[in-house]
């Protein structure tokens, strides 16, 4: 049920995807004391952005998932920040993270909902 979605002007080689991808499925699997099982993880490079009014590398992160607290979103806000800043050279002051805390009830997997 976690999922954490990358959107980054930066340019994702395929040979980073896949690395890119199981660091953050495992970051996400740990950091929420979820299963890696019931982890997405989504990344899409290249995009047209612009942050403060310029394109250097920057990068928006959507993270959800059911139960997500407030620790664990600072964990996560720093942990996603090392990952982007070693393996994309975004600078932490340049992503943007939204959290979001799902309920159960509406939060769909396998033809019904986890509430």
């Amino acid at each position: 049920m976690p999922y954490l979605k990358l959107s980054t002007n930066v340019e994702i080689s395929s040979q980073q995807t896949p690395k890119l991808l199981a660091d953050f499925s495992q970051l996400l699997a740990k950091e929420t004391g979820k299963p890696e099982r019931y982890v997405m993880v989504e990344v899409t490079g290249g995009k047209t952005m612009l942050f403060g009014g310029n394109d250097q590398p920057l990068a928006y992160v959507e993270c959800k998932s059911i139960g997500l607290s407030p620790v664990q979103a600072k964990t996560l806000s720093a942990a996603i920040s090392r990952v982007l800043t070693s393996q994309l050279s975004v600078a932490a002051d340049r992503i943007y993270i939204e959290f979001s805390n799902c309920p159960a009830e509406f939060w769909g997997w396998n033809g019904a909902t986890f509430g």
